[in-house]
């Protein structure tokens, strides 16, 4: 069983922050889960540009509104309190937060922890305890 929480593992290596988000990534693959766990903060007036092709993610809002966008079909959604959204095609999206939204997302394949987002916005497969060098 493993037991964790957002404070103990804020500040550490599984605390990612950049200007437009925070993601404190509560499962990694090395938990052995097949899945990681992430709560994530996209802050307010970003433009978040995304294209996950190693992977498939699902994402609940919990906090905060914004917008997705589908930028292949050009499809708006309201991001919500309650509001999910797969990515079970490996779309190009955009998240446009109006306020500051809160999310816990899920990863398949588990993300390493050490995966930075390329120039199309997606993460590379990773093994175990490896970093990208982007």
């Amino acid at each position: 069983m493993i037991v964790r929480s957002l404070v103990e593992i804020s500040n550490t290596g599984r605390d990612v922050q950049t200007p437009n988000w925070r993601s404190r990534r509560i499962v990694l693959s090395n938990d052995g889960a097949g899945f990681s766990l992430h709560e994530t903060v996209m802050r307010a007036g970003t433009v978040n540009d995304f294209q996950y092709v190693n992977h498939i993610e699902a994402v609940l809002v919990i906090e905060g509104d914004g917008k997705l966008i589908d930028q292949d079909t050009g499809q708006t959604y309201d991001l919500t309190p309650g509001t999910m959204y797969l990515l079970n095609g490996h779309e190009r999206h955009r998240v446009v937060p109006e306020t500051d939204i809160r999310a816990v997302c899920v990863f398949n394949p588990a993300l390493t922890g050490g995966e930075v987002h390329d120039d199309r916005g997606a993460y590379p497969i990773l093994a175990r305890g490896e970093r990208s060098i982007l």
